[in-house]
């Protein structure tokens, strides 16, 4: 499964793992959201509720799509974040994550058929 999350100027193309959270996420799909930055490393934005059970812990590492179960946010790391055990891989960027650290205001996260 890949989905597409755009921007007026960027697109990132992401490859989601087999994980249930990963399914229930692009069964929400589309989506249109705000984007906001966190930290230094990350973008993030808020879908429903996704199950993590049986979810791999996330790495954190630069590209990579995750969801913080906390606070219920997907998070987009554009560079390395240290390892967390509330947070779980989705997915990895396979195109634009360059773009990440670009994103701002309202993107649309959507299917990749």
């Amino acid at each position: 499964m890949r989905i597409s999350v755009k921007s007026e100027q960027h697109e990132i193309i992401y490859e989601l793992n087999d994980s249930v959270a990963a399914g229930e996420l692009y069964a929400q799909l589309p989506l249109t959201v705000e984007v906001e930055p966190f930290s230094k490393n990350e973008m993030t934005f808020y879908p429903q509720k996704l199950d993590v059970t049986n979810a791999p812990l996330s790495d954190g590492a630069a590209g990579s799509l995750s969801y913080y179960e906390p606070w219920g946010d997907v998070v987009m790391f554009y560079a390395p974040c240290p390892p967390n055990i509330s947070l779980y891989e989705l997915g990895v960027a396979v195109s634009g994550a360059e773009h990440i650290a670009d994103l701002s205001g309202i993107i649309t996260v959507s299917a990749v058929e």
